[in-house]
Order: C-alpha cells, then structure tokens, then sequence
C-alpha cells in the first residue's frame, strides 16, 4: 500500500519530469550521483524526535545488520563526503533524483514512496549557496509552465528561533530538538506536545512567546522582536537582495513560521508551496552546516532541498499545463499489406531505424484500419505502408499523419527522407 505501478504512459511522464530536472541541475553546473537504497538504520535515527525515525522501513538482515530503506537523501550524501576523508575539491554542486521510502500516512501527492529531486552545495558559507538553490528551483517551475502566481516560497531561518529562544535562555544544545516539536505544531494543537516541550524544560508561556513570533511574515517585524545586530535578520536581508538580483523576488517571501521538520537545519530554510493551498508543501530545504559533524566528520557548511515527484506532478494537473503521456510517440509504424512482404517491411524498418528513427514494426498481420487507429493511439507521426504495387515499383507509401497526405518514396532513399522529416519537424 501507498507504492506505484508504472506503466509505459507512466514512465513517459516520469523521463520527462526528470529530465527536466536534470536539465535544470545541468544549466546551473551540478553532477549527478547515486547510493544504495539500502543504508545502515543508524544514519536516521538522530535522537531529536524527528518524525522520519518513526517512518523508517527498517529490518535486520541476514547478518544481523540494522537496515533501513533510505526516507531522504541527505544523509548518504553526507556519508558519501565523509568518506573522501576532505579528498573532494570544495565547493561541491552535486544531484540526484533518488526513490525515498517512508512509511507515513497518505494524502494526495503523498505516498510512501516517492522520487525526489536532491541538489545541494557543500563549502560554501555564505547565503549565495541558497540563492542558487532558490534560483535553480524557480527555473524548473517557469521551465514547465508554473508562474509565481501558481507557487511561492516561504523563506525563514532557524537562527530567527534561536536568538528568540537565547533570550528566553534555552540552551543551545536544545534548539534542534525545539524546532523539530515547533515544526509539528502546524499539524497538531500546542496541548499535544506540552509533554515533549517540558521534559525537554521549556514552559508553556516559552513556547506561546516563540509561536507568536513565528507569526511574522516580514523582515521589518521580524526586527522588531529581535536583537539589533541579529544575525537571522543580516542573512535573511542579504538573501532577498541576491534573490532580486536572480529575478526571483517575486517567488519569495518571508515567513517565520517556516521551520522544517528535520533537526540537521542549522540556518536558512525554505518551503515552496502552492498559492492556491489545494496541495501540501511542493519543495523544502534549507542550510545544514552541522550534518557531517553528527557523523563524527569535520565541520563542513552545506546547503540543500529535496523536491518530491508525486506533489509536483498533481500540481501540473491542477493547473493544466501537464502535457500528455498516453501515445509513444513514435516517427514511424512500418506495415506489410501482406505477409510475403513481412521481409520487405523488416528491411523499411531497419532502414529508417538505422537513420535514427524510431520505427513501431507491426510484427502481425493485421487490417489497415487497425494500424492506423493503433499509429494515431501512439501519437506516431508517419505510417509506412509496404504495399505489393509500389513495392514492384521499390517504392513504399508514406502517409503523414499530422497533415493527412500521402506519397511515394523509393526504398533506396528512406534515409534521406528520414533525414528530412527530422529537419522538417525539428
């Protein structure tokens, strides 16, 4: 329950999604990598209450290891680093588009496996490591039809949390642990998580003093219950400046509500979201300089979001700018009109996929009107039709599916036809 089939419409729509994807971390110079589905269970279960350490699909194997389905992205790419042991040249751009496992409850665009697009920057430590993370995001939604009156995206910082919970003298060891409880207050009432706060020692008037900041959606008010020289506010103002040089001022926007569930966020943070409110959160991410440290590894700053394939694909739908999937697509379905000229038709096929076609060959016999339903089902662009006249003639007829027409082409000359209508169509 709450995993996917894939049929072939299916996988079409999937090659494209991520290959606008890649497309995106390509333009903005990011390489992209793997790792096992499979990791050690002790690379997620930070003990900061962390809803993914509930979620985890986790087992021991047969050696007695504790396993677990990767639930995010992050973590094993922060192994991954620590293993170079500093070998990797600093800044690192790197991407993935990896299937994550979660077992959590399922909404509309949520399901307990998903894919994910992963782009972060390691050793960079100022905030135009998060611009370009921004900057890359929008890109991708302009690139498939979505404006900034379709998606925005809240913008906070973690040190916003902080300063306030400095002044209300938390310690800074707790402050992980805090916003991971306040990030779960948008689904549940303060009096669910009045335990968990006061055994981490916060008191109820703490926590309705830091929920009545996070009701801030300006840098100007924000400032206001802030310290002068506040150093959230510094990064927050930088970072608006650098998005308005991107171009995508109109995109963001300041929200103090905005923290992220996940306890390794140790600075910015963001969340795009649909404007409408029909759909849960689209993309998150945020900066998170002391992952590799929780490992045993060396301070290293870092800045990264994971970009879910199930919200954004029924997000297309809303709007209606999803192309179709249902045909494949093909340049050509190649026919005999008769069985003694299956041969022929072998040979008109290889021909044209030789020229870099992609040819549908009918490998049964079958009526004409039945090829031509099943051509125009695949939103194929030509039907080759071997028939015995032209064929005495080394001739094949060619019909043009988008325009209707039909005409001779000698069979010694479908490569440069092909090469035709491929300039033709390009």
């Amino acid at each position: 329950k709450g995993t996917r089939d894939f049929s072939p419409a299916d996988m079409r729509l999937q090659s494209w999604l991520f290959n606008q994807w890649r497309q995106v971390a390509a333009t903005y110079g990011f390489s992209e990598y793997d790792a096992p589905v499979l990791e050690s269970e002790s690379l997620y279960t930070r003990k900061a209450g962390e809803e993914v350490t509930q979620q985890l699909y986790n087992f021991e194997d047969k050696g007695g290891r504790n396993v677990a389905l990767r639930p995010e992205m992050t973590p094993s790419l922060a192994r991954m680093v620590m293993a170079k042991k500093g070998g990797l040249p600093l800044p690192l751009k790197w991407y993935s588009i990896p299937q994550c496992w979660r077992y959590e409850r399922m909404t509309r665009g949520r399901r307990r496996e998903h894919y994910q697009w992963n782009m972060d920057i390691w050793g960079v430590d100022g905030i135009e490591a998060e611009a370009e993370l921004l900057s890359a995001m929008v890109t991708f939604f302009k690139n498939v039809g979505l404006t900034a009156e379709d998606v925005g995206i809240k913008v906070n910082s973690r040190n916003v949390i902080g300063e306030v919970l400095t002044e209300l003298g938390v310690p800074e060891e707790k402050f992980a642990a805090t916003c991971v409880l306040v990030d779960k207050l948008e689904k549940v009432p303060l009096d669910a998580i009045q335990g968990e706060l006061e055994e981490l020692g916060l008191e109820r008037s703490m926590i309705e003093k830091l929920t009545d900041v996070l009701t801030n959606t300006s840098i100007e008010s924000i400032s206001a219950v802030l310290p002068d020289d506040s150093k959230a506010v510094k990064e927050l103002t930088k970072l608006f400046d650098l998005c308005n040089a991107y171009g995508i001022g109109d995109w963001v926007m300041f929200d103090a509500s905005v923290v992220r569930g996940l306890a390794y966020y140790t600075g910015v943070v963001f969340e795009a979201f649909d404007r409408k409110g029909v759909l849960r959160a689209v993309a998150g991410g945020g900066r998170y300089d002391k992952l590799l440290e929780t490992f045993g590894g060396d301070p290293t700053p870092a800045a990264g979001f994971g970009f879910g394939d199930a919200v954004i694909v029924e997000l297309l739908k809303e709007r209606n700018v999803l192309p179709s999937f249902e045909g494949s697509g093909f340049d050509s379905v190649v026919f005999a009109m008769s069985e003694d000229l299956y041969g022929v038709a072998i040979e008109v096929a290889s021909k044209l996929r030789a020229a870099g076609q992609t040819v549908d060959l009918i490998l049964d016999n079958k009526k004409p009107k039945w090829v031509f339903k099943h051509a125009s089902r695949n939103e194929a662009k030509f039907c080759v039709i071997v028939a015995g006249n032209e064929y005495e003639n080394g001739e094949v007829s060619v019909k043009d599916l988008a325009a209707g027409e039909q005409k001779a082409v000698k069979i010694d000359s479908l490569e440069d036809w092909a090469a035709e209508a491929r300039s033709t169509n390009d």
